[in-house]
C-alpha cells in the first residue's frame, strides 16, 4: 500500500524514524542495519512495508529494497512475526540471513534472540528454495561439496605442495568453476601453483 517514503528526517533512533512527508509525520520502525545506513541528512528516502493487523497499522522502513524483500520473506514463515524478522535483520546483515538460509545454517539463524531450533528449521525449510530462486546461485554463496575439495587437496599434498598454498588455489578454482571434478581441480591447480 505505501511503497516508500521520501521526506524530511525529523527523528532518528536505533528502532524507529520519524519522517515528515507533506505535513504528515510518519513513525517508521527500522532494523539496526537500516539505522546504520541512514544518513543524518535532512532529506531521506526509505522503502516501506505496511503491516496491517486488527488493532494496528505499523510501518516498517528499510534503506535497501533487498532488506525489505528479505523481511517480507521472513514474515511469510509461520511463527515469524514482524518483530522477530526485525530482530533477525538487526542481529544479522541481510546477506548473512540470505546465506544462512541458502546453506541450511541452523546455528546462525538460531543465534538470533527469540528464535529456537524449530523456528530456525522452519525458516530454512520454507525459504531456501525461494532465496535461491530470487537471488540465484550467483548472489548467494553456496559452498561446493567438500569431499571433492579434500580429495584434490590431499592429492596436491602428495605431489609435494604446501596445504595452505594449495587450499588458496583450490578455493579460487571451486568458486570460479561451475561443476568441478577432482581431476579438473587438480589439473587447474597444477597450472596455478
Amino acid at each position: 500500500m505505501i511503497h516508500h517514503l521520501k521526506g524530511q528526517l525529523i527523528e532518528k533512533n536505533p528502532t524507529y524514524l520519524v519522517i515528515a512527508c507533506n505535513g504528515v509525520g510518519y513513525m517508521v520502525n527500522i532494523s539496526l542495519h537500516t539505522f546504520s545506513l541512514i544518513p543524518d541528512s535532512e532529506n531521506i528516502s526509505v522503502y516501506t512495508h505496511l503491516h496491517v493487523k486488527e488493532d494496528s497499522h505499523t510501518l516498517y522502513g528499510f534503506y535497501q529494497k533487498s532488506e525489505r524483500d528479505i523481511f517480507r520473506l521472513l514474515i511469510s514463515v509461520s511463527g515469524v512475526g514482524t518483530s522477530t524478522a526485525r530482530t533477525m535483520l538487526s542481529s544479522l546483515e541481510p546477506n548473512q540471513v540470505k546465506e544462512a538460509i541458502a546453506n541450511s545454517d541452523v546455528p546462525t539463524i538460531q543465534s538470533v534472540k527469540g528464535i529456537g531450533a524449530k523456528t530456525a528449521q522452519r525458516v530454512i525449510l520454507d525459504l531456501k528454495d525461494k532465496i535461491l530462486k530470487v537471488y540465484g546461485e550467483d548472489e548467494v554463496f553456496v559452498p561446493q561439496d567438500n569431499t571433492i575439495k579434500e580429495e584434490a587437496l590431499s592429492a596436491l599434498e602428495t605431489l609435494g605442495f604446501a596445504r595452505k598454498q594449495a587450499t588458496r588455489v583450490v578455493d579460487k578454482i571451486m568458486k570460479d568453476s561451475t561443476s568441478p571434478t577432482v581431476e579438473s581441480i587438480i589439473k587447474m591447480a597444477l597450472k596455478n601453483l
